[in-house]
Formats: C-alpha cells, structure tokens, sequence
C-alpha cells in the first residue's frame, strides 16, 4: 500500500475526497490544502489521469524527525533514490512548511537537492543535474514543526494543466478550480449550463469534458513515466480503457458567451484543441441582456471582480468603478430572465453580495490562487429574490 498526497485549491478538498473515494483510494484524509490517500502504484496512474480537482499527485517516500538542517539532510539522503530515478535526469527540488524552525527555506532546498545527487553519486558516481524550468524529476519536501516528509511528483506539469489551452485570458481561472465549481454547483450533466461570461472558456470545456465522461489527463505527459516503477503496458491499458468509455461528441446542453469578440475567439480555440467543439454552443452577446437559453438549469460563471495582472494604472484604478455598476444590473438581468435557473458566481470581490442586490443562499470559500474568493448560490425564483438593497 503507497501513500499519497494530492494538493488541491483551498476549498476543495471535500469534494477532492470524494473523487478520489470514486477512483478506488483508501485512508482518505482531507486536510488544509489537499487530501492524502493510499493506495497500489496503479492508482497514481488513475488519479492522475482522471482526477479533475487535484493540483498535484505526490507520493510518499519518507518521513524522518528533526531539528536543524543537518538532520534533513541525513533524512533525505538515507532514502533510495536511485531505486526510483536514474541519475541521468533532471531534478528539481521544492521545500514547503508550516511552524518549520528553520531560519531558511531555501537553504533547507538546497541541502536535499545536496541529498538526493550525493546518494546517487555514491551508487553510480554520477549526480543528477538541476533544471527548474523543466524537470524530468520533483521532489517535494514538506516540514512541520519537528518532521521533514518526503515526496516524489508522480504528476510532473500541474494537472490542472490539461494540454487543450491554446488561447489564455489575462487572468485565466484554472481548470481544476473551474472543474471544482462545477462539482460544487451539483450541475448534472443534461441539464443546461451556462456561463455568460465565459472568457477563455474554461468553464464551459470542463463541463463539456464532464458530460463526454472524457478524462482531463488523455492529451499529457506524466511525471511517473519518468520513474523507475514506470510500467508501459500497464498505463496503456489504463489509458485505454478511459478512451473506450468517451462518449461521441455531440452538443452537451452547454452554453458560452462573452460581450467581447476576442473572447469567444479564444474561447472556440481552446474548445477546438480540447476536441470538444461540438459539446458548447458559443455566440458573442452581453450577459445583461441574453435570453436564458432554456427554462432552467444552472449559471456558473467567474465575473470580473478587479483583479487585472495588466500594468496599465489607469485601467485597474479605474476597473472597481465600472464594477460597481455592472454588479447591481447583473443582478437585475438574472432576477428578470433566468427564474427558475440556480445561479453561482466565484467573486473575490467584497462589495458584490451587497451590489448585486440579491440574497445568496450559499456561500463557499476558495481560493483562486493565492486570492481569496466566495462562490455564492443565487436560487432565482420569479419575485421573490430581490433583497434590501
């Protein structure tokens, strides 16, 4: 039985826990910032190939007491690793910690880099070399207050990475958080779903990925495939098995739209290199004036809220002013047309639940990033959800 750790976004990890519970892992236990598991070196293959919410898969090596950067060091370089990478490839090396009494993180790096290249210097006198851009190999290393646990990345890229983004936003939500709003919105998939302001559409291509059963891992790489335990035929088969069961592409009851024409073009770009162009129904329209496209279903979206990563002052000072009057006729176009549809809007912006003038029946915190957010349930019933403004 192997351990695991799966980071996550910060908000998901129940619903992390589920899905791995769903993929055969056992011992599950969420914690702040991920869910670790157990399970056969199978499972890495699986969890890594079909997992829509985790960021990462880890797999325990070691764990070892300590007190000072010595004690680290002789813990990592007691581990094999040489039994689970060749020294001719790359390496990389990333150090996170929580209460740690040691006064530098990154010299706590380079002493297991130090480690890892002295162990496999004595067994075949050659020692691996750094890359930081593109390692063949990560370890992860994880220190508490008094011990230091040992991981190597069996995903390589971050999984929320899926090889189908072509075309990016300035901001882009990333796919696994997308992918996790969907799950907490309980969208089903059959029943319509809409975002309206779609951008780069990442939403609206996990949805359709979701509703072809088509799993998010099938156009990338792995980083186990660069391990010593890397068994070809096995991950075929697996791999496989997960095209067998793709549904035929065909329109999902998914809709995408956004004001701006540059973004449905990057929109249907990314759509075409996730193959799933068919799935969605994209058209350039304002979000506070399109017809609901049916009688009911849901509204999950990721509206403006401020945040710019442009340079341009001017834009960003002036961007909050122009919110503040998006979000009250926001909230005036989804009372007036979208009754009997559930709407939910990942916001990190503080003044949208009073703005918007529409009283949220559920509110869940996450992150996008290192930026904290709220995912808020508007149940829109004909008449009855105006709040006081």
């Amino acid at each position: 039985m192997e351990r695991y750790f799966a980071p996550c976004p910060r908000g998901l990890e129940p619903a992390l826990a589920d899905e791995l519970r769903g993929l055969g892992a056992g011992e599950i236990a969420a914690t702040d910032g991920g869910v670790a598991f157990a399970g056969s070196l199978d499972l890495a293959y699986r969890a890594n190939l079909e997992s829509r919410l985790a960021s990462r898969i880890l797999w325990r090596v070691g764990d070892s007491a300590y007190r000072n950067e010595g004690d680290v060091y002789e813990a990592a370089r007691a581990l094999d690793w040489p039994r689970w990478f060749r020294s001719e490839r790359t390496l990389r090396v990333d150090v996170a910690a929580t209460r740690s009494p040691l006064k530098s993180l990154e010299f706590a790096t380079l002493r297991i880099k130090d480690a890892v290249c002295d162990r496999h210097r004595a067994v075949s006198g050659v020692r691996p070399s750094v890359s930081k851009e593109r390692p063949d190999v990560r370890v992860h290393a994880y220190l508490t207050s008094d011990r230091a646990t040992f991981y190597l990345d069996t995903s390589g890229e971050p999984l929320f990475k899926r090889g189908y983004r072509r075309e990016r936003a300035e901001a882009p939500l990333r796919e696994n958080l997308a992918a996790g709003l969907l799950k907490l919105a309980q969208w089903i998939p059959g029943s319509a779903l809409l975002d309206p302001l779609c951008g780069s559409g990442t939403i609206a291509i996990e949805a359709a990925l979701i509703a072809l059963d088509i799993a998010p891992g099938l156009k990338r790489t792995f980083g186990f495939q660069k391990l010593g335990w890397y068994d070809g035929p096995t991950w075929q088969r697996i791999k496989q098995a997960a095209q067998r069961r793709m549904k035929p592409i065909a329109f999902a009851g998914i809709y995408a739209s956004d004001i701006d024409a540059a973004a449905i073009a990057r929109c249907r770009v990314n759509l075409a290199a996730a193959g799933v162009s068919a799935a969605v129904a994209v058209e350039r329209a304002d979000a506070l004036h399109r017809e609901a496209p049916a009688s009911s279903g849901a509204i999950v979206t990721n509206p403006p809220y401020g945040v710019r990563l442009s340079e341009d002052d001017r834009a960003t000072r002036a961007l909050p002013f122009a919110l503040a009057e998006f979000y009250p006729k926001l909230g005036d176009a989804l009372k007036r047309r979208y009754a009997g549809w559930t709407v939910y809007l990942l916001s990190g912006d503080p003044r949208l639940p009073k703005l918007i003038g529409l009283r949220a029946s559920r509110r869940t915190p996450l992150y996008n990033g290192a930026l904290e957010c709220r995912l808020y349930e508007y149940r829109m019933v004909a008449g009855s959800a105006r709040a006081t403004r």
